[in-house]
């Protein structure tokens, strides 16, 4: 039985990796403060990960998966701390490449500051930099939009509540803004793929090759509601994520690496088929911003 510690574990994408491996059989230790509830079958080892002290003394793991790296700090704390490791795979973030690259993104491309991103993105590139000074070997994962079961951000959440509430969706311009996704299973896919191949590579970006607009994603959202939209389109000069789940931001990966060992992903209907029957039964988790309140009080107008 091979065993992987998860940085987190209990919310999202953690939570997601640690279930997908207990079920594939892995012995999971799990890294975080114990402030929420823990997936069934789990080793806890409860502490911040900046004050781990001497808990991961004498404990060797096959596989590291650390999704909760935000800031440099946090790597170096964490593998100080670690007595050994087979791989050790990091979940970055397509924020890391300046707004001004050219696009599709390659992973050899320029990193810099996002300005839409800003210190989320800085902190990231900081965090890949010094895991690569201290483990060369890492592997480096940069998704864009991740999503599906277990998404407690308000975006796919957000536009299910308004197919539910049977509102007017308010869409940026005429809603020809591209999104790329990536489902939080694939992303477990393509983990087992680096696991079983341990490709040369070592920096992925992580995603769907196509991407959609927003106008088409909403339309999805709606219809595995049981819904179909009708739009307010805003033209005005309103700071987009007022009311939108989105930057008013439009990138693309370029993730023709990841498809050479992973060749098919889900497709978006499936995947967000599955996130809404998550979200049926698990509303309550989702951290709601107050998107709809700012659309009744200055854009009901509109």
């Amino acid at each position: 039985m091979k065993t992987m510690l998860v940085t987190g574990g209990t919310v999202f994408v953690s939570r997601y990796v640690v279930e997908y491996y207990v079920a594939q059989g892995y012995d999971v230790y799990v890294l975080n403060r114990n402030t929420r509830s823990q997936v069934a079958g789990v080793h806890l080892i409860q502490c911040d990960r900046n004050a781990i002290g001497n808990r991961l003394k004498h404990l060797r793991f096959d596989v590291v998966v650390d999704v909760t790296a935000y800031h440099p700090q946090d790597i170096i704390n964490l593998v100080e701390a670690l007595d050994g490791w087979g791989d050790y795979i990091m979940i970055s973030s397509s924020a890391v490449y300046p707004e001004y690259g050219t696009q599709p993104f390659l992973e050899e491309d320029k990193v810099a500051e996002n300005s839409f991103w800003g210190k989320y993105g800085l902190d990231k590139l900081y965090a890949e930099k010094a895991l690569l000074e201290r483990v060369p070997d890492a592997y480096i994962l940069r998704p864009p939009y991740l999503y599906g079961p277990m998404n407690n951000v308000y975006r796919e959440a957000f536009v299910f509540e308004c197919a539910l509430k049977e509102r007017p969706f308010y869409l940026p311009g005429d809603g020809s803004m591209k999104l790329q996704f990536f489902h939080v299973k694939d992303l477990c896919r393509f983990i087992d793929c680096i696991l079983e191949h341990r490709p040369d590579t070592h920096i992925f970006n992580v995603g769907n090759r196509e991407t959609f607009s927003v106008k088409d994603w909403v339309e999805i959202c709606y219809s595995v509601a049981g819904k179909r939209p009708q739009y307010v389109h805003i033209y005005d000069d309103v700071e987009q994520r007022n009311y939108f789940s989105f930057y008013n931001y439009e990138y693309y990966l370029d993730v023709e690496k990841m498809y050479r060992l992973l060749p098919a992903t889900m497709p978006l209907y499936e995947g967000l088929q599955e996130a809404y029957a998550w979200y049926i039964g698990n509303s309550d988790k989702v951290q709601r911003k107050p998107l709809i309140s700012y659309i009744d009080e200055f854009l009901e107008r509109t």
